[in-house]
C-alpha cells in the first residue's frame, strides 16, 4: 500500500480522500446512528487505515471533514441531547501481533523512557456493544448518554435505569477498599446482549412474525436506544464498566486502582482484565482471548491495551480524536464459503451505481449472511467475480460482509464475466465513470426516480432540515403515490393531501397537524449550513457545508459566488476545498433543473445567516511556535503535542511569522534567528505557565 499511495499525484490523492471521507461518513452514520452497519468491521478498518496513510503522505490535502477528526455518528431523531463534559473519543486500531511492540515503543519514545524501564498496561476484552456514559453526583445516578458524535450523545437516562446491573447509587461504605466517593463521576462502559439472550430474543420475534436482529450488537443497540424505556425494560441487557470521563473529587493513580474501586461499588467489570508489563505479555493476552472468544457468553471483536499509570496517560495525551495511551487490537474477520446467486445494482442519491452480491444464506460467526458488498465495477473486474461463483466472504460482527476471494476451480462451465451496466437500471439514462473515479454514475440527475427519492430522504434528514414526521418510509410512500417529486413539494402536502392523509393507516387529524407544524417550523428558519447540506451537492458533507456557511455568511452571498464566472477559483481558494469538490459545486449550480428547485425552496424557506459558534480559545490559539534545544521536563514530541492541543501551529523553522520560540537547554541557531528577528523567546518554565494558565496568561509577564 505504501508504494502505491506514494506514487499518487496530489489530484489523485485529493480525489481519493474525498471519496473516503464520504464513504466513511455514510458507514459511521449507519453504524452509530441507526445501528444498521453496511459493511464488516474489517472492511471499515481497511478504508480508515487507507485514509490515515493518505493523510500521512499528503498532509497538505487533509480535509476539513476528514474521518480522522470524527467520532461516532449524529444523535438520532427523537432523543434529547446530552453534551459530554469530557468527549467520548474513539481508539486507534492495530491488527497484527507485531504492531504491539511498535505501540509500546512509540509510547516509550514519546515519554523519553529508557528501554530498560517497564511500562505497565491494563489489557481488556473489547466488548462488541454500545458505549454508554453514566453520570453520578455524590454516588447517585443522574444522567445517562450514548457516545453520539463524541461531543453530544443521546439522553438514555430512563433506559439505563432499566438495567439492573448498573448501580443507581453507591457510597463509600459499599466499597471494600474504602475509596472516597467523588463529587462527580462519569462512569463509562459498554452495554451488550449475551449470546443466549440474543438467541432467545430472536426466537420470540420469529414466533410473532417480527423482524429478526442481525447480531447481538445490533440487538443491544436497538434495545437501549428505544424512545420508550418500557421497551428497553423488556429486553435482557447487560453491561461492563471500564473507564471514567469527567471526574471531580478524589482521583486515582492508576487505571487498575480505578477498576478495583468500581468493582467494590458494585459495577460490573470484566473478569478477563489483566495487568501486563511488556509487549510480550500483551501478545500472550491477545492469543489467550482469541482462544477464549468462542466460549465467552458475549461477543468481543478484539482487545484493548491501556497504559495503567494515569500520570503517564496525562503526559501522553491525544492524537486528534484518539488517545496515545490506548489502542484496540482487532481480531481477524471470520470467513465462510457460499454461492453468489446474483449481482444486484442499487442507485443512490448522487446517482452512484453500487453493486451488491446476493449470496446463498450462510451462517458466519453466528450471523446469517445473505448479502455482501462489491464496492464498484473495478472491484468486480479485478477479482473476476461472477454470478454463480463459489466465493469466500468475511465478516467481523456486522451485517453485510465483503467478498475476499473467488474459488475459480469450482466455477460453473457456462460462467461469464459480469457486464457492469452502462445504463441506469432504474431510469435507463446513460451510466458513466468520470475520469479516474472508480464509481459509475447515472446521468439522469433528479429525473431518475432513485436519485430523486434518495435526495428527498436526504433533504428531510436529521442533519439537513430535520422535519419530524417525514421519515424514510413516509417519503417512499408519498413518492410512490406521486404526491411529491421535489423537495419544494413537501411543503404542499398538508394543504393538497390532508383528506387523503387522514384516511391512511397510522395517520389522523393529529398526525396531519403535527406534520403541518413541522413543515412550518422548517419554513420559518433553517440555518445556512443545514440548507446547503440539504441540497445534496455531491461531496458536500456537513463539515463542508458549515465551511461554506462560515465563509460566505448569508445565502445570497454564497449563491452569487457559486454562480459567478470565477466561481471555481473562488471556491478553490477556501482552505479545505479542492478542485474536484469545487467543480462539483459549480456544476450543481449550473444545472437549470437544480436552479429551478432552489429558487422554489428559497421562496418557501427562510435561510438564516450563519451564526459562528464560540470556539475554545487559549493564549496559543492561532500562534506559530518553534521549539529548539533540549527540554528537561518533557520530550520534544510531548511539547509539540501540548502546543497543538492548545491551538498553536508548530513549525520547524523560524521566520518573521513565528510568534514564539520555546528554547530549551543548548539552544542553537534557531534561538539566534529568533533574537535577530525580534521573535519572543519562552523558556521551558514559561511555556508550562502558558499551557497552565491558558487564555488568561498575561503577555507582558513573559
Amino acid at each position: 500500500m505504501q508504494k502505491e499511495l506514494a506514487h499518487l499525484t496530489d489530484l489523485e490523492a485529493a480525489a481519493e480522500l474525498a471519496q473516503l471521507s464520504k464513504r466513511l461518513k455514510e458507514l459511521e452514520i449507519a453504524y452509530h446512528t441507526y445501528d444498521a452497519p453496511l459493511v464488516s468491521d474489517a472492511e471499515y478498518d481497511v478504508l480508515k487505515r487507507r485514509n490515515e496513510e493518505l493523510e500521512r503522505l499528503f498532509p497538505h490535502l487533509i480535509r476539513s471533514d476528514s474521518p480522522s477528526l470524527r467520532v461516532g455518528g449524529a444523535v438520532a431523531e427523537g432523543f434529547q441531547k446530552i453534551t459530554h463534559k469530557v468527549p467520548m473519543l474513539s481508539l486507534g486500531n492495530i491488527f497484527e501481533v507485531a504492531e504491539i511492540a511498535d505501540f509500546v515503543d512509540k509510547i516509550r519514545r514519546f515519554l523519553g523512557l529508557p528501554d530498560t524501564q517497564e511500562i505497565e498496561f491494563v489489557a481488556e476484552p473489547k466488548i462488541d456493544g454500545l458505549s454508554y456514559s453514566a453520570m453520578y453526583h455524590n454516588g447517585i445516578f443522574e444522567t445517562g448518554a450514548t457516545r453520539g458524535d463524541g461531543t453530544v450523545g443521546e439522553d438514555i437516562t430512563a433506559n439505563l435505569k432499566t438495567i439492573d446491573q448498573l448501580p443507581k447509587r453507591f457510597s463509600e461504605s459499599d466499597n471494600l477498599f474504602a475509596h472516597p466517593v467523588p463529587k462527580w463521576l462519569d462512569v463509562r462502559g459498554e452495554v451488550y446482549m449475551s449470546k443466549s439472550d440474543f438467541l432467545a430474543l430472536n426466537s420470540e420475534a420469529e414466533k410473532m412474525g417480527k423482524k429478526l436482529f442481525a447480531n447481538p450488537r445490533n440487538a443491544a443497540a436497538g434495545s437501549l436506544r428505544q424512545l420508550d424505556a418500557a421497551v428497553t425494560a423488556t429486553r435482557k441487557l447487560s453491561l461492563f464498566s471500564y473507564a471514567y470521563g469527567f471526574l471531580e473529587g478524589q482521583k486515582w493513580s492508576s487505571h487498575w486502582d480505578f477498576l478495583t474501586s468500581l468493582k467494590g461499588w458494585g459495577f460490573p467489570v470484566s473478569p478477563d482484565i489483566k495487568l501486563c508489563k511488556n509487549a510480550q505479555e500483551l501478545a500472550d493476552y491477545y492469543t489467550d482471548m482469541m482462544a477464549k472468544r468462542a466460549d465467552l457468553p458475549y461477543d468481543i471483536d478484539g482487545v484493548v491495551y491501556k497504559v495503567n499509570d494515569y500520570a503517564l496517560q496525562e503526559r501522553l495525551g491525544f492524537i486528534t480524536r484518539s488517545p496515545r495511551w490506548a489502542i484496540a487490537h482487532k481480531f481477524p474477520a471470520e470467513q465462510a464459503i457460499t454461492r453468489l446467486n446474483a449481482i444486484r445494482i442499487q442507485v443512490g442519491r448522487t446517482g452512484a451505481l453500487t453493486p451488491v452480491a446476493d449470496v446463498e444464506p450462510i451462517n458466519v460467526g453466528g450471523v446469517i449472511v445473505k448479502h455482501a458488498t462489491l464496492h464498484n465495477a473495478d472491484e468486480i473486474a479485478r477479482k473476476d467475480i461472477r454470478e454463480g461463483d463459489m466465493v469466500v466472504i468475511q465478516r467481523a460482527g456486522d451485517v453485510i460482509p465483503q467478498i475476499v476471494d473467488v474459488l475459480t476451480d469450482k466455477r460453473p462451465e457456462n460462467s461469464r464475466p459480469f457486464d457492469f451496466p452502462t445504463v441506469c437500471p432504474i431510469c435507463g439514462a446513460t451510466a458513466v465513470k468520470e475520469g479516474d473515479d472508480a464509481i459509475t454514475y447515472c446521468t439522469g440527475g433528479l429525473g431518475c426516480p432513485a436519485q430523486a427519492l434518495e435526495s428527498l430522504k436526504h433533504f428531510v434528514s436529521k442533519s439537513a432540515l430535520d422535519i419530524d414526521g417525514l421519515g424514510a418510509k413516509n417519503i417512499e410512500l408519498f413518492f410512490e403515490l406521486g404526491w411529491i417529486k421535489t423537495a419544494a413539494d413537501l411543503f404542499d402536502l398538508p394543504q393538497k393531501y390532508a383528506d387523503e392523509l387522514r384516511m391512511r393507516d397510522g395517520w389522523g387529524p393529529k398526525s396531519v397537524e403535527n406534520l403541518t407544524e413541522a413543515l412550518n417550523k422548517a419554513k420559518s428558519g433553517v440555518a445556512l449550513d443545514r440548507f446547503i447540506y440539504a441540497l445534496g451537492i455531491r461531496e458536500v458533507g456537513e463539515a463542508t457545508a458549515r465551511l461554506f456557511a462560515k465563509t460566505f455568511g448569508v445565502w445570497d452571498v454564497f449563491f452569487e459566488a457559486v454562480r459567478s464566472e470565477n466561481a471555481f477559483d473562488v471556491l478553490q481558494h477556501i482552505e479545505g476545498v479542492g478542485p474536484i469538490m469545487a467543480q462539483y459545486v459549480v456544476d450543481f449550480f449550473a444545472e437549470s433543473h437544480n436552479l429551478t428547485q432552489i429558487h422554489r425552496l428559497v421562496d418557501i424557506v427562510q435561510v438564516m445567516p450563519y451564526e459562528k459558534d464560540e470556539e475554545k480559545q487559549t493564549f496559543l490559539s492561532g500562534k506559530t511556535v518553534v521549539f529548539t534545544g533540549t527540554l528537561t521536563t518533557m520530550t520534544r514530541a510531548e511539547a509539540k503535542a501540548k502546543a497543538v492541543s492548545a491551538g498553536a501551529k508548530v513549525s520547524g523553522s523560524v521566520s518573521a511569522k513565528t510568534d514564539f520560540v520555546v528554547a530549551g537547554e543548548s539552544a542553537g541557531s534557531k534561538l539566534k534567528q529568533a533574537q535577530n528577528l525580534g521573535v519572543r523567546v519562552l523558556s521551558e518554565k514559561e511555556f508550562h505557565q502558558v499551557l497552565d494558565e491558558g487564555f488568561n496568561y498575561q503577555y507582558d509577564e513573559i
